[in-house]
């Protein structure tokens, strides 16, 4: 690469965030966030569950050599550390925990189901923190660990209630963040918390306020400029801070 291209359409130093691990990417904001990262010239290892094809696939045979896929089900701890075993000699500038579902928003916390219930707050929450513990030390130093929040995880905002569930995965998410980042105090790496705002995806509905392209380009904006920032970070995709 010239030394005009090794330098990001975004600002970027060239030997800033180049090489992404990206958990999550089959569809949706992931998708996009592999496709805007490969756009602007940067190495993405991205996964999806199971084996059948995904848009990721077809964005990797785009850009060959630059999108490769890995599989791992946030899930199943088995599967998160298998993926390590086949990253053992790898090493990256920025990790970015995607993966998350939704649920039906109607209802209260109370009248879900403890099975939906679990499923929600296992994979929005627990997996998150387990695919970070797994895989820190493939980050490097100096690198950055992000995780894909949510504005209705703000305690402080939910004024008008609604989400519960989901809501409390990701305030569960952003407490579970605090206390890795408090264990972590005084290390060098820059930790994030992103609220990518309402996007119009599968999960975000078709009423959403933003589209993907009003979004992902910021949430890329806003992690560079973050890197080099140590501590933990909860913005949203314009790099305001959002209330806990």
């Amino acid at each position: 690469m010239s030394t005009t291209n090794s330098e990001s359409r975004f600002g970027l130093p060239p030997t800033a965030s180049r090489r992404v691990l990206l958990i999550g990417a089959s569809r949706g904001l992931g998708l996009a966030l592999a496709r805007e990262w490969a756009t602007d010239g940067r190495h993405v290892t991205a996964t999806v569950r199971g084996s059948d094809r995904t848009p990721l696939h077809d964005l990797a045979d785009t850009c060959p050599g630059q999108v490769e896929i890995e599989t791992v089900d946030i899930t199943e701890p088995a599967e998160i550390t298998a993926l390590d075993t086949r990253l053992a000699h790898r090493r990256f500038d920025l990790l970015f925990v995607n993966a998350g579902v939704a649920n039906q928003p109607e209802g209260t916390v109370a009248e879900t189901s403890t099975d939906e219930f679990t499923r929600v707050m296992v994979t929005n929450s627990l997996g998150p923190l387990r695919v970070i513990e797994t895989l820190q030390d493939r980050i490097e130093p100096t690198g950055t660990i992000a995780v894909m929040s949510s504005g209705q995880g703000s305690v402080a905002n939910n004024t008008n209630g609604g989400h519960e569930v989901y809501r409390g995965s990701k305030a569960a998410l952003n407490t579970f963040m605090r206390s890795y980042a408090a264990r972590h105090h005084g290390e060098p790496r820059t930790l994030v918390l992103m609220a990518p705002g309402w996007v119009r995806t599968d999960m975000g509905g078709p009423d959403a306020r933003l589209g993907i392209d009003e979004s992902i380009p910021n949430v890329v904006r806003t992690l560079d400029a973050l890197q080099g920032r140590p501590g933990l970070h909860y913005v949203d995709y314009l790099g305001q801070t959002v209330a806990w």
